[in-house]
């Protein structure tokens, strides 16, 4: 049973992307301090704090919507993945296992924002 944010296995799951990915930005070279570090970092730390104050919301809307912005930020955290991996700034096999995980998740986001929609639908 669902009773706080954190009883959601994908709220859990985007905090381990948070802690994979602080681990993966240590091994940036120091040139990327003010670069692509911190805006790595606060797109993972964005996933999950979109999914619990979604979570926190009144409105099932304001949930979604908040679900919305969690998947922005995951392909924003992809994305800038992917550039460290076209730069050559992170190790490929580091790259897709965080490519991976954030696949699971949005997964996770998705499945649960249909969840949600169907609610609404038929609840009115």
């Amino acid at each position: 049973m669902v009773v706080s944010y954190r009883d959601l296995s994908v709220w859990q799951r985007a905090m381990s992307l948070v802690e994979l990915t602080y681990s993966l930005t240590t091994k940036l070279p120091h040139g990327e301090v003010y670069g692509l570090k911190p805006q790595l970092q606060r797109a993972a730390v964005s996933v999950p704090s979109n999914i619990a104050e979604g979570h926190a919301r009144d409105s099932t809307k304001e949930y979604l919507r908040f679900l919305s912005v969690a998947l922005g930020s995951l392909a924003e955290l992809e994305t800038q993945f992917l550039l460290c991996q076209r730069l050559d700034l992170l190790p490929g096999n580091d790259i897709d296992e965080v490519l991976r995980v954030a696949d699971e998740i949005g997964k996770m986001i998705r499945g649960l924002r249909k969840g949600l929609t169907d609610r609404l639908t038929r609840d009115g």
